[in-house]
């Protein structure tokens, strides 16, 4: 009889302890109200730039860096800025100078603190990369090469082209030739020649482009630097 009336109480009190709470908790079901929002709607549109789990990103060029046919693409899918190389300097100073150096000649500190290697850190300056295509720095980027790891969990698609963007601005601030010059830059640099076809890179162009004397002065070059202030 004891264990009876024992039982009994240790039921009361364990039920006595729990509620309903869990059971109807609050909850907006689909298409119900909702009065914290401004339209009272519980159903919300998603997140701006949100893509559908599934769903095939049908711009392969710009997502790949290469053409349908598969080779790489060559001109630069967004239109290039002054914007946008701000932007890639940011993203190249905080994903890549650390290993390319600030000027890309593979310099960075890393590099410089023991990262030997059987292949050394890039150099965007030899012969090889400078006639890379820009599809091929975008999938690097997003793939990784050799010890590199892939960034494209950690850099979007935007962000990555304008890092190219400012790779090939690299390029040209080490290795162009005057021909490749419009007036202002030469002017700038105090050197003298036709203007010619510009950088090494094609921005994607809204109207036609007529590009005057395009004939190369030859062994005629650019002062090197050693250093890179800013993509302006």
């Amino acid at each position: 009889m004891k264990l009876g009336w024992l039982a009994l109480a240790g039921t009361t009190v364990f039920l006595g302890g729990c509620h309903l709470d869990m059971y109807i908790q609050p909850k907006i079901k689909a298409q119900g109200e909702n009065t914290m929002f401004a339209d009272g709607s519980g159903t919300r549109l998603p997140v701006r730039g949100t893509i559908e789990f599934g769903k095939p990103k049908l711009d392969t060029e710009y997502y790949t860096g290469y053409k349908a046919d598969g080779k790489l693409l060559r001109e630069m899918p967004i239109q290039v800025d002054e914007a946008v190389m701000k932007r890639g300097k940011e993203r190249y100073d905080i994903y890549c100078q650390h290993c390319h150096g600030a000027a890309g000649d593979g310099a960075g500190m890393i590099a410089q603190r023991g990262f030997a290697l059987a292949r050394p850190v890039g150099n965007y300056h030899t012969d090889r990369l400078r006639e890379m295509p820009v599809g091929h720095f975008y999938d690097v980027i997003t793939n990784g090469y050799g010890t590199m790891y892939g960034h494209a969990s950690r850099i979007k698609p935007d962000d990555r082209w304008a890092i190219v963007a400012y790779i090939r601005a690299l390029q040209v601030s080490q290795g162009a030739t005057v021909d490749q010059l419009d007036s202002a830059s030469k002017e700038a640099l105090g050197v003298s020649g036709p203007d010619g076809s510009g950088p090494l890179f094609v921005p994607k162009a809204t109207t036609p482009t007529v590009v005057a004397n395009p004939g190369p002065v030859e062994g005629t070059t650019i002062p090197q630097k050693t250093n890179v202030e800013g993509g302006e």
